[in-house]
């Protein structure tokens, strides 16, 4: 038996699986990304020499690329997916959501790594910018489905995190920078031209590019796709679904070489070209093609995680590093989430369910992968996966376990006829 026979069988095994267990686990409390994890533990303890070696640190450059493009296609997905037109009163619980609560989830994981860790500011601010955003990859479960021609027909939870995860997975990226900065400067000392540095550049300048160009791009490719006189640049009509990966890698990379947000400019990409002409069935096209590739890349990247798990991954956790993942999703999360909307467009059991699911995945991996690539932190690198690889772990148990009956739920409460007004 060779390594490559080995990779042969597990690919074909696995694209069987990501196409036949979406429908299988439809009314089960349990996901896919469940059994991917569990899948990969359990190859990685049998006894072969063939399995590769599953080191972050010694493969960070590997992880980083890999969850890069699982993040991307999942953005675009996501962006084709939402039916609701942007606006500050149609999206207020994602506006909620972004400016209140992530900044104060930060803020608060941040001092509670500090705290329970005692890790210095640079690498208590690094784990809580990695840990922030929630996860468009591993939220299946409570996202919108495929678009539609309704523009109201989205319930508030599945909106609300689907836009949230679209979002912050951009918006997280100052703040991983300022770990990076802060960290450098605890060499050379911090200065208030460093904090002005990052306020205009890492936060307002980069934010910009990822929304110019965004805009920018999905309105040419928008007009493309419908509108334009040629017929060979009118894709639409063509209906491949593979363009929805050009429209992708051609605003990530765009907005990457122009050192804006690439994550920020995809969504925004795919948002633009769905407001194009929203009621176009090639929309429901694009939007199947992207979710095939990102079943598959998330199946590659959480049996590799089950992998790391069976090969040790969790050595190096601490009681005081997982105490923080759990005081992460168990309290931070769902009361900033809930505090963040008090008075907005979710009411009761919907809000309850926006602010506890705010699933930790794939990003998570991708930011650490990356400052780790950039700058040296006073704390062990392997800890530091332990605690973002238990955080996601965690999440993927206790999100999956009770995403299905509890969208189920609300699906059947929201279906149930109002009550008759009593007579006068």
């Amino acid at each position: 038996m060779t390594g490559i026979d080995v990779v042969y069988a597990c690919a074909g095994l696995g694209a069987l699986c990501a196409a036949i267990l979406p429908t299988a686990l439809a009314k089960r409390p349990l996901s896919l990304p469940m059994v991917f994890l569990a899948a990969g533990f359990l190859v990685f303890l049998l006894p072969l020499d063939a399995l590769p070696d599953l080191d972050p640190v010694r493969n960070r450059g590997l992880v980083e690329h890999l969850t890069e493009v699982c993040v991307v296609v999942a953005l675009m997905g996501a962006g084709l997916a939402i039916n609701r037109p942007p606006g500050l009163r149609a999206w207020s619980t994602t506006w909620r959501l972004l400016g209140l609560a992530m900044p104060l989830t930060i803020l608060l994981t941040a001092a509670a790594a500090a705290w329970l860790l005692d890790w210095p500011p640079a690498v208590a601010l690094l784990i809580a910018a990695a840990l922030a955003p929630t996860d468009p990859v591993l939220a299946a479960e409570v996202r919108v489905g495929e678009p539609t021609d309704e523009k109201d027909d989205e319930d508030e939870v599945r909106f609300g995190l689907t836009s949230e995860a679209g979002l912050n997975d951009g918006l997280a990226f100052p703040f991983v920078l300022a770990a990076i900065a802060l960290t450098t400067a605890s060499a050379t000392g911090w200065s208030s031209e460093g904090l002005w540095h990052w306020a205009w550049s890492d936060v307002l300048l980069r934010s910009t590019v990822g929304v110019v160009v965004g805009i920018g791009v999905g309105r040419l490719l928008g007009w493309m796709f419908f509108q334009a006189g040629w017929k060979a640049l009118r894709l639409s009509e063509h209906r491949e679904g593979f363009v929805a990966l050009a429209a992708t890698f051609t605003a990530y990379g765009l907005t990457e070489l122009l050192h804006g947000y690439g994550f920020l400019a995809v969504f925004i990409t795919a948002c633009t070209i769905r407001g194009a002409e929203r009621a176009h069935r090639y929309h429901r096209v694009m939007h199947a093609f992207t979710d095939q590739i990102e079943r598959l890349l998330t199946a590659v990247v959480l049996f590799l995680v089950g992998g790391y798990l069976a090969s040790g991954g969790l050595a190096a956790l601490t009681w005081r590093g997982a105490a923080l993942a759990l005081v992460l999703l168990l309290l931070i999360r769902p009361v900033v989430g809930w505090i963040s909307q008090l008075r907005g467009r979710a009411v009761g059991r919907e809000r309850a369910a926006i602010a506890v699911f705010g699933i930790r995945g794939i990003g998570s991996f991708f930011y650490l992968a990356y400052a780790l690539g950039e700058a040296d932190f006073a704390a062990p690198a392997k800890e530091l996966w332990a605690v973002v690889t238990f955080a996601v772990l965690v999440s993927v148990l206790l999100h999956g376990v009770t995403a299905t009956p509890v969208t189920a739920r609300l699906d059947d409460r929201a279906q149930e006829p109002s009550p008759d007004p009593e007579p006068r």
